[in-house]
């Protein structure tokens, strides 16, 4: 893939203030064929960002064929119709259009800008690139090679290991826990018939979500989703993995590594996106590990005991899992204690939760920040997409802080409970731990 570095200056006037969350307007645009976008008109500049995703990704992949969805992703400008990958990246280079892919778990999400004069040129190149990718032999070649270059240093990667072995920890054989990007032995496996099986699972108009932002009409929009889109198959998108619970008993795997630093990878079962208890917890739990310097894992972990440079702990909702998942790096030597405080700091703040001024500082905080994820006509279509997927409706936006600002005090001690639960907390260690010892496998 030839690098797209040259054209960031193109689109990196997209925004040059912050626009006001509750000021976006949004219209939903359908096409006579049937497909439905998000829509915030900005004429300011000659420029339009898209982001749309597909139903489906990495928890779909073939068992020992973990990375085929990646591999795709990196695949998508390699080649498409008449147009080999050189053609097809130099008419790319030549129309300032940037295009990238990326799967997670759930979904393959895609990327779009273009300059409004080249509009409907790079949406047609787009659509070659979804309908009639190439997948030739040489730039697959080397494609993988770029990707077995990131396996093997996933597979090097404390941090990387550390999370890895976590997630196996918690959901055992399911899908969640394979290694999305692929391993060495898997991306060694991947041939060009299985990228075009899991191409035709994945390219459906069913379970397809749009959000443009820019300098189009709505009238123009509902014409080009049917130009851009409208020549996928209408057919079932994959289906997804079985819901799944993190195992619920505690325990303690340590992975040893001749490294000077412990990572200590920690966490249990959470919450869906889906639950109306999610703004809550989502609140709690940046009081906890979230806020950065001041969450209480920061200032017990960090600031009072200088144990680590930074310790985190967030909800990470899945379509199908929800967990709580926390990660630090400390000095062998310490990494005994660090964990004893981080555990420690967790049952405090689920027998007592978070105080009212605690509360009070995180709600300002989180609403007066939540203006920043829309700077940029390419972060608004994110949210939109974001908001898509998560079924959240189109007036989120404007709802959002009213639901953050509801939480009460009462509300908060009791996701502390739950999003704090020490005895079922599963713990991952890499490196040459003191004072950790492993529970029994």
């Amino acid at each position: 893939m030839r690098p797209l570095r040259p054209l960031l200056a193109v689109f990196a006037v997209v925004a040059i203030y912050v626009v006001p969350a509750e000021a976006v307007e949004i219209k939903e645009v359908k096409s006579k064929g049937g497909i439905t976008a998000w829509l915030v008109e900005d004429h300011t500049n000659p420029l339009i960002a898209m982001q749309f995703s597909f139903q489906g990704g990495a928890a779909n992949d073939p068992k020992g064929k973990e990375g085929t969805a990646h591999f795709i992703t990196a695949m998508m400008d390699e080649g498409a119709g008449d147009l080999d990958s050189e053609a097809f990246q130099a008419k790319r280079d030549d129309l300032a259009m940037k295009m990238s892919f990326d799967a997670n778990f759930d979904q393959f999400q895609g990327s779009f800008q273009t300059l409004s004069a080249k509009r409907d040129e790079s949406l047609a190149l787009l659509k070659l690139a979804m309908t009639k990718p190439r997948f030739d032999k040489d730039p697959m070649d080397r494609v993988r090679d770029q990707l077995l270059i990131g396996a093997r240093q996933n597979a090097e990667e404390p941090e990387s290991i550390s999370s890895s072995a976590w997630m196996v920890k918690a959901f055992g054989d399911h899908p969640y826990a394979r290694e999305s990007e692929g391993t060495v032995t898997s991306l060694a496996t991947i041939t060009q018939d299985d990228l075009r099986a899991m191409h035709k699972q994945l390219f459906s108009r069913k379970g397809l979500k749009v959000a443009v932002v820019g300098d189009i009409k709505a009238e123009d929009l509902a014409k080009l989703l049917d130009d851009t889109f409208g020549d996928l198959p209408d057919s079932e998108p994959p289906k997804p993995p079985a819901m799944v619970h993190a195992a619920d008993k505690a325990s303690i795997e340590v992975i040893d590594r001749d490294i000077p630093q412990s990572i200590i990878t920690f966490g249990h079962d959470g919450i869906l996106r889906a639950d109306p208890n999610f703004i809550p917890a989502y609140v709690t739990s940046f009081i906890l590990g979230g806020g950065g310097f001041g969450s209480r894992l920061t200032d017990e972990v960090r600031e009072k005991r200088g144990l680590t440079y930074g310790v985190s702990l967030s909800l990470y909702p899945f379509d199908r899992a929800g967990l709580v998942f926390g990660q630090l790096g400390t000095r062998n030597d310490k990494a005994g204690e660090a964990l004893t405080v981080v555990k420690e700091t967790m049952k405090k703040f689920a027998e007592e939760g978070p105080t009212a001024e605690e509360l009070a500082e995180t709600k300002t905080y989180l609403t007066g920040s939540y203006d920043l994820r829309f700077d940029s006509n390419s972060k608004i279509a994110s949210q939109l997409l974001a908001i898509q997927q998560d079924n959240l409706g189109i007036d989120y936006i404007n709802r959002r802080n009213e639901m953050v600002n509801a939480v009460t005090l009462e509300e908060a001690k009791a996701q502390a409970k739950s999003i704090s639960d020490t005895d079922k907390l599963i713990v991952t260690v890499v490196g040459k731990p003191v004072g950790i010892t492993p529970t029994a496998p």
